[in-house]
C-alpha cells in the first residue's frame, strides 16, 4: 500500500535524496516549514516506512569493488519450496547487492558487485553451483557507468517528466 504524500513530505523527501545529513532545522528552511512541522513529518515518514533508512553512498571503485555484474537466474524447478530456499540463499550473500523476481527469460535478476572477474567466479563455485538444485545462469559485465542514481523522481508530475 503506497503513502499518500502531501507537497511538503514530497519536498522533505527530494532535499533528504540529495543530502540525508541533513540537520532538521536545515531540513525545514529547505522545504518552508517549521522545525517542528518538518521533525513530526519526518518521523511519520519513518514509522510509516516510507523512509527505509539513512545511507551513505560508497563509490565501489574507490572501495577496490568495482566490478559489477547482472546474474540472470533461472531455476530448473519451480515450486514454492525451491524460490525460497533461493531467495534466503541470496539475502545471506553480502556480494548481492539487488535481487529481483522478473518477468522475461529470466526467474531473477541479481546485481552482484566483486572486486575482480576471479571472485565472481568464486561467487558461482562457492554459492551458485552450490545450490541443492540446477539453476540456468547468464552473466553480463558492467564495461562502464553511464548513470546510476538512488533518488526516486518524487517532484515528477504523473505521467513522466519534461
Amino acid at each position: 500500500m503506497s503513502a499518500v504524500l502531501s507537497e511538503i513530505d514530497i519536498r522533505i523527501l527530494v532535499a533528504l535524496q540529495e543530502d540525508s545529513r541533513l540537520t532538521v532545522q536545515e531540513l525545514a528552511d529547505r522545504v518552508g516549514t517549521s522545525p517542528s512541522s518538518c521533525w513530526r513529518r519526518l518521523k511519520s515518514l519513518e514509522e510509516t516506512g516510507v523512509i527505509r533508512r539513512y545511507t551513505a553512498l560508497v563509490d565501489p571503485k574507490a572501495a577496490s569493488v568495482g566490478e559489477c555484474v547482472f546474474a540472470h537466474v533461472t531455476l530448473d524447478h519451480h515450486s514454492a519450496e525451491t524460490a525460497a530456499v533461493f531467495i534466503d540463499a541470496v539475502r545471506r550473500r553480502p556480494e548481492v547487492l539487488e535481487c529481483y523476481a522478473v518477468s522475461g527469460d529470466a526467474d531473477y535478476l541479481l546485481r552482484v558487485a566483486v572486486r575482480a572477474i576471479a571472485d565472481y567466479n568464486r561467487f558461482l563455485e562457492e554459492f551458485v553451483f552450490q545450490l541443492p538444485f540446477q539453476v540456468r545462469i547468464r552473466s553480463n559485465f558492467a564495461l562502464k557507468e553511464i548513470k546510476f542514481e538512488t533518488a526516486l523522481p518524487l517532484g515528477m508530475p504523473p505521467g513522466g517528466g519534461a
